[in-house]
């Protein structure tokens, strides 16, 4: 079985411990859909390879997120907090590079629990 290249978008920077919780529930919604994700912000700051509160470490850490919009089938961008800057970021790379964006929310009414 093959299983589509995935790069999730979601917001992180402006709540890093809350946005934790919500990322991982993002990458595990792909999961369950038979998809194969990478968030960028996952692999490089909450494995503490990278800072994202660091302005430089930011940046790179973008850069090597986008990077992987060579080989991506498409980007999810996950919108239930929001779209932020790098997300938005993120989403203007999928298209330049020629990769569907599909917009996702886990949450589908306010009564059900978010983390």
């Amino acid at each position: 079985m093959t299983r589509p290249l995935v790069i999730v978008e979601a917001p992180y920077a402006q709540n890093p411990q809350a946005m934790a919780l919500y990322l991982r529930a993002c990458i595990q919604d792909c999961l369950l859909r038979g998809e194969s994700p990478i968030a960028s912000v996952a692999t490089f700051c909450l494995t503490g390879a990278l800072d994202d509160l660091k302005p430089e470490e930011r940046t790179e850490g973008i850069a090597a997120g986008l990077a992987w919009y060579r080989v991506a089938e498409k980007a999810v961008a996950y919108t239930d907090h929001g779209i932020s800057a790098g997300m938005m970021l993120g989403m203007a790379a999928a298209q330049n590079a020629g990769v569907v964006v599909e917009v996702r929310e886990l949450y589908q009414t306010k009564k059900d629990s978010q983390p």
